[in-house]
């Protein structure tokens, strides 16, 4: 099933000269998309292919450093209830935990340029693939509009990216032709972007095949489309049209994972080591032979690993959760079990060493054959879980006119129901569900969705778009409050400010394009 990775090898060659590579550098050539790069139907598939690995996708998956996780890793320190334990050397990370300001950008460019760079590349070149592959001469219209249903589907997943991290940013719909293009566009309100993602995204569901991401060859479907869409609506507070576009994926042939047992067979063990689960919506592939998945499997594990295994030379705890977080759990949840999400000791059944931490390892990012055997990551990396569609869908229902209805009551508990090893039912769950305040119950969801995906980058993203903050009690297990974000104390003991709502841009870019103006709070050299 890993065909769309074969795809894009095949074609890298080609898209060396025909995608545009290099897009927001120095250099203006790098910027110049021509029509001529789209004379051919096998032209259309290979630069629509490029945008499966390039992008916001990297930015979340990427684990190409021993030291430190993908960008996205990063504003989960926000928080400070994750730290990366080499932020010594990773200043981003330690910048971000404690919310302090360095006087110069200037040892943040490479990473704040690879945000951007990376995203506008991908930008440029669907708005080429969006303009030029309708007029391909002889292309099937179907297969053409699919392929501009893709394109569109990675424009807003882009901008999406973009808009969270730096706020306002420039809005290019069309490609660079020609040197006599602006090129240096000031900053387009969110609220303008927002909707040229609502209608790419709309375009895409109504566009793309109702086939789950496993079952159609790894390319984006409708469920993919509908499930961004939806996060798109609820960040906007649109929750009626987050709730129906949820529909879409609760309605599709998509499920959560069961637990075989409570142990190794766990549904949360099955979505750390087996890809193509009926659960997941959306994923980055990884191939042990063509793309590996880099340092993910380290990630497992604190720097005492390295004796333990032989199979990689560096471990870090690159996001790690610290002691507090942990509380968000109630004892007898199974996800705060050993060898759920977290581990706490590990013996290597090759060798007889073990590793053992005080401090919570990440057995979420374990890969038993890389670590064991190979050396080689393959494990996918999920964006998108059925899980999140139930919470998504549970949220905006609640927080529409419908309120807490026995629709969004059910999608909270199976969330539950799943985590429960008290044999506790969904039908139990939705019955006390049912009876809770509105209020209650969408916090109930915000502290579900910290439960569920402590390890998958998303805590902050709920932070920012619901403007509170959990806070997450340091005695009693399971108890988790909700203050507003701006002037709360994150879990490293620093206030948050209005500034620490978005990432500064780069001063690279700053000289690069003189109408853009900094972001609140950074300094502008």
């Amino acid at each position: 099933m890993k065909k769309i990775i074969l795809y894009i090898f095949a074609y890298i060659t080609m898209l060396s000269f025909h995608a545009c590579s290099s897009f927001l550098e120095e250099s203006p050539k790098s910027q110049i998309v021509k029509d001529t790069y789209y004379s051919t139907p096998a032209q259309a598939l290979a630069n629509v292919n490029f945008l499966y690995r390039v992008g916001a996708q990297g930015r979340m998956s990427n684990a190409g450093s021993a030291y430190v996780g993908p960008n996205a890793s990063i504003d989960g320190m926000l928080t400070g209830y994750f730290i990366n334990s080499y932020e010594g050397q990773e200043l981003a990370c330690r910048y971000a935990r404690l919310l302090t300001r360095s006087t110069s950008l200037s040892t943040l460019s490479n990473l704040l340029n690879d945000i951007w760079d990376n995203c506008y590349l991908a930008i440029n070149v669907s708005n080429s693939a969006i303009k030029y592959i309708p007029d391909i001469p002889g292309i099937d219209e179907t297969y053409a509009d699919r392929l501009v249903a893709e394109a569109k589907f990675f424009r807003a997943f882009n901008y999406y990216y973009l808009v969270k991290t730096f706020g306002d940013v420039p809005m290019y719909e069309e490609p660079y032709e020609s040197y006599t293009d602006n090129l240096l566009l000031g900053r387009t309100p969110v609220a303008d972007i927002y909707a040229l993602m609502e209608a790419d995204l709309t375009v895409a569901v109504n566009t793309l095949p109702e086939v789950m991401f496993a079952m159609n060859e790894h390319r984006i479907s409708k469920y993919i489309a509908a499930m961004t869409l939806a996060n798109v609506y609820l960040r906007q507070e649109k929750y009626s049209d987050a709730a129906d576009a949820a529909r879409i994926v609760t309605g599709s042939p998509h499920r959560l994972e069961t637990n075989d047992d409570l142990a190794l067979g766990s549904a949360y063990n099955k979505l750390r080591s087996i890809d193509d689960l009926d659960e997941v919506i959306y994923a980055q592939e990884y191939d042990e032979s063509i793309s590996s998945g880099g340092w993910w499997p380290t990630y497992a594990f604190s720097s005492g690993a390295v004796s333990v295994f032989g199979t990689y030379s560096i471990f870090e705890r690159v996001y790690g959760p610290i002691d507090r977080f942990l509380n968000v759990y109630e004892a007898d949840d199974l996800r705060i079990q050993p060898n759920q999400f977290f581990h706490w000791t590990y013996t290597n059944p090759n060798n007889g060493r073990t590793w053992s931490s005080e401090s919570a390892g990440c057995w979420y990012y374990y890969d038993e054959n890389a670590l064991l055997n190979s050396g080689r990551a393959t494990k996918d990396w999920n964006f998108f879980r059925y899980a999140e569609a139930l919470l998504v869908a549970a949220e905006a229902i609640a927080a529409s006119p419908e309120g807490v209805t026995s629709e969004a009551a059910g999608y909270l508990a199976e969330i539950k129901a799943r985590a429960d090893m008290n044999g506790k039912t969904i039908a139990q769950y939705s019955t006390e569900l049912q009876a809770l305040s509105n209020d209650d119950f969408i916090k109930e969801c915000w502290t579900e969705r910290l439960r569920e995906f402590p390890l998958e980058f998303k805590i902050w993203d709920d932070c920012s778009r619901t403007g509170m903050f959990p806070v997450i009690s340091e005695t009693t297990q399971g108890e988790v409050t909700y203050v507003p974000l701006i002037g709360a104390t994150n879990g490293a003991g620093a206030v948050f400010s209005s500034s620490d709502l978005f990432w500064p841009l780069s001063i690279d870019e700053l000289q690069r394009n003189p109408n853009l103006e900094q972001n609140e709070g950074y300094p502008t050299q």
